[in-house]
Formats: C-alpha cells, sequence, structure tokens
C-alpha cells in the first residue's frame, strides 16, 4: 500500500494541497497556544472535530491542561525562540507559558507521537490573528458536521446494498434514523436562514437486484392482479414507482384504474385501458402482452411485497447517494446540507410508511377467480416490523 503523508510532515509541497479547514485548524490551535485564555471563545467542537490525528491530540492537550495565568497577550517572538531553544537543547529559561507549551507537546505526544516543539511553533506562526479564535472554530464546526452526515449516509448506502442482511428492511430504517438524527444535530448548531436546496446534481440510480427476476415478479404480480382483481383492493401501498419496468409501472397503474372504477377486470380490459393510457410502445405485440397476463397461482400481496421490498433497498440506497453527493460539494452551506439531507430522507419517509402498512395490515378475505375454482394458497412469510417512528423529525 502507498504511503500517505501525515498532514504535519516537513515536506508539504509534495502532497495534495490541503482544503481551507485545514488551515482553520492550525490558525485556531496557534490562537490556543499563544493565548491560551481564548479557549473560552471555542464552543461547538471536541478533538473528534479535527481532520488530522494531529491536530486533534493538540487540541485535546490544551483543552485538557489548566491554563497559565496571564494578563497579557504573549510575545510570540518570546515563545518561538523558546520552543527552538527546547527543541535543541532543553535549556531555555522557563516561564510560566513556556512551560505551560511543554506540558501541552508532552501530553498531545501520547496521542500523536511524531510531534514536536517545531510543529508547535508553525501553528502559532500559521495563526493570522488570535482574536479570530471563534471564526477558526465555527470552520471547523462546519467542516465536521459534513464529515459526520457524509459518514451516516455511506453508512446507509453500505447497508441497503449489504446482499448478506437477513432482514434488511429494518438494519436500513435503523440507519436512516441515524442519518435523521446527525441532521438534527446539524440543524441545531446551525439555524435556519435564508438558503436554497443544494443545486448539486444527484448521481444516477444504481441497480441493486437482478433486473430479469424482478421483471418475472412484476410480471406475475400483473398477472395475479388481472385474475383477482379484490387483492389489488387492498395492495393500495403498491405504487407505479416501485416497479423496475416502465412497461410494468403503466401496466399497474391501468390495473388499479380499472379496479378503483369497478370496472370489469381481465387481460383485454387491461391492454385497452393501457392503450388508452399509451402505455405499450409500438414495438410491444399484444400478443406477448395477452400472454404475460395470463392466470397464475400465485398470492398477489405476497409478489407486491417482494416488490415493495426492493423498491425500499433501491430508495435508501439512492438517498445515500445523494447525500453523499451533498456532502462532497464543498459549496453546499450547512444550512443547504440540512435541507437537502431532509428533502431526500423525506422520500424514504414515504416509502417506509407504505412498508409499514403492507407488512403490519390486517389479513384480507381473498376473493374466488373469476373464471376457475382454485385451492387455498399460503399467505406471504411473517416479515419483521420496522419501527414506526418516522425518519425525519
Amino acid at each position: 500500500m502507498p504511503h500517505t503523508p501525515e498532514p504535519d510532515e516537513d515536506d508539504l509541497a509534495t502532497i495534495t494541497p490541503w482544503p481551507p479547514v485545514y488551515y482553520a485548524e492550525r490558525a485556531l490551535l496557534g490562537a490556543l497556544l499563544s493565548e491560551p485564555q481564548r479557549l473560552v471563545d471555542v464552543t461547538g467542537i471536541g478533538p473528534e472535530a479535527f481532520s488530522t490525528a494531529a491536530h486533534a491530540a493538540a487540541f485535546a492537550a490544551v483543552r485538557t491542561l489548566p491554563s497559565p495565568a496571564l494578563t497579557e497577550t504573549t510575545d510570540c517572538a518570546a515563545v518561538f525562540a523558546a520552543l527552538r531553544a527546547q527543541s535543541s537543547s532543553g535549556r531555555a529559561e522557563r516561564t510560566e507559558h513556556i512551560t505551560w507549551l511543554g506540558k501541552v507537546l508532552t501530553a498531545a505526544r501520547e496521542q500523536a507521537r511524531g510531534l514536536t516543539a517545531a510543529h508547535l511553533h508553525d501553528f502559532i506562526s500559521a495563526c493570522p490573528d488570535p482574536r479570530h479564535t471563534p471564526a477558526y472554530a465555527r470552520i471547523i464546526e462546519s467542516e465536521y458536521a459534513r464529515r459526520r452526515l457524509r459518514t451516516a449516509a455511506v453508512r446507509l448506502t453500505h447497508t441497503a446494498g449489504d446482499a448478506s442482511l437477513p432482514y434488511p428492511v429494518p438494519a436500513i430504517l435503523a440507519e436512516a434514523d441515524a442519518l435523521a438524527s446527525v441532521v438534527d444535530d446539524i440543524a441545531a448548531a446551525f439555524p435556519p436562514h435564508s438558503g436554497s436546496l443544494p443545486r448539486t446534481p444527484a448521481p444516477p440510480p444504481t441497480p441493486l437486484h437482478d433486473g430479469e427476476e424482478a421483471a418475472q415478479e412484476e410480471r406475475l404480480l400483473l398477472a395475479t392482479g388481472t385474475a383477482r382483481p379484490a387483492e389489488v383492493q387492498s395492495m393500495r401501498w403498491l405504487t407505479p414507482e416501485d416497479f423496475t419496468r416502465p412497461l410494468h409501472a403503466g401496466f399497474w397503474q391501468c390495473l388499479t384504474a380499472l379496479v378503483r372504477r369497478q370496472a370489469p377486470v381481465d387481460p383485454v380490459t387491461v391492454i385497452w385501458e393501457a392503450q388508452q393510457r399509451g402505455v405499450p410502445s409500438t414495438t410491444d405485440d399484444p400478443r406477448d402482452l395477452l400472454g404475460f397476463l395470463a392466470e397464475p397461482d400465485v398470492s398477489a400481496p405476497f409478489l407486491g411485497e417482494r416488490i415493495l421490498h426492493r423498491s425500499v433497498l433501491a430508495t435508501a440506497h439512492h438517498v445515500g447517494r445523494r447525500i453523499e453527493a451533498f456532502t462532497d460539494d464543498p459549496a453546499n452551506t450547512p444550512y443547504q446540507l440540512v435541507v437537502g439531507s431532509r428533502r431526500a430522507l423525506a422520500e424514504l419517509t414515504a416509502i417506509r410508511n407504505r412498508w409499514h402498512q403492507a407488512t403490519t395490515s390486517a389479513p384480507t378475505t381473498r376473493s374466488p377467480r373469476r373464471t376457475a375454482k382454485t385451492t387455498p394458497r399460503a399467505g406471504p412469510p411473517p416479515t419483521t416490523a420496522p419501527p414506526t417512528h418516522r425518519v425525519t423529525r
């Protein structure tokens, strides 16, 4: 594995340029090292908010050790000279501030052994103005919020695409709740103000399952619904957006429209309704359409739940990738990240409610076939019900 240089290595000119927050972290540390009393102006962040281990260790040491009693701004030139003497001979004249700096270095090196007195010197020299300490802290807090949001979105995306999970939907909804909590935390730290949705383009949807298997189950559902339209009436939790093929989505819309109007339902009437709505293309042979609408021996709610299950996974995966894209765009402010994330999570909330309706509704009495007798069929297998609380708050 190639070596990735640490942020505080000497040859900074040979590595990828650091983002602005890196320099804000250095400026904040320099301000606190030269004027420790300004720690009271730093709120909303901890060591975990820093982007490098060295910066986090230095901040943790500054925050933990009691500050020296200072009555005026420290002479930075004297600090530089003492630090240089400490790094070379170790026999510099000790003032209270210099003693404190030595304790900071010792404590920080417990977490980042590569830190030296020269690094503290660099931090102090990197601070343009210690009076801007609150601004530096706010920049760090903003970028930490972005990283937290991205981490939660990546976890949601990964969970949605994990085929090894035995019960993926409850796991996905738990990650969605964790992501929503992060969004709420950011909203509390950055109160709303005038702004707009992120203009970051959404990534294209990524297929998560076998497209042909999904298409076969969708065709089976359409055929079953055509044969037993009473079952369709109880499946309002399934929408055309849950289907993977536009043709199948259009036929489901036609089938549910006929059922709502209490019109006759059979393969011929469904195809006619589809033609009136412009669903089939000129290349679709009506004989083929009549063929896949032939009457099968399957439970419509069971097939519908499987289709909805796939739709939940695909929606969660796409929502996670959308929020990742928001966080990867440095032009998005924390407020825009909150607005965009809540808008994306609203889509997951909607399908979550439909999933809950599909998996917890009371069993319905199935109607007999219109054209033939039928034997009892097994209903859908037990499904672990997800939490009932919403994704967003």
